[in-house]
């Protein structure tokens, strides 16, 4: 698939690894999410950078969340029920938008 226009992009940085959501277009004017992680490694003098992408269509965007959000709470409820991960939560200078044109 070739790369779409981007008409919405969120980055998520997260240690050594930055999460990239993109909503992009296709040539019908329909609309698709690309989920990005890029991780950094250094390399020699300088750094290469690891990408893994996946597609998500609108037809699957409510099972998607419905699964994450699942099993998300599985771990949060069932797995660590004791542990608290308000100090994962999202710092200000972690989420930026990029782009940010509302569909």
């Amino acid at each position: 698939m070739e790369d779409r226009e981007k008409i919405y992009s969120k980055r998520v940085r997260a240690g050594k690894r930055t999460y990239f959501f993109d909503v992009r277009s296709t040539r019908s004017n329909d609309y698709y999410l690309t989920i990005t992680e890029s991780r950094r490694h250094p390399q020699g003098d300088g750094f290469t950078y690891e990408k893994h992408k996946m597609f998500l269509y609108k037809e699957d965007f409510d099972k998607f969340i419905d699964a994450l959000q699942e099993a998300v709470d599985h771990v949060k409820t069932e797995l660590m029920p004791d542990f608290d991960f308000t100090q994962y939560e999202a710092k200000a200078d972690e989420l930026d938008g990029i782009g940010t044109t509302e569909l």
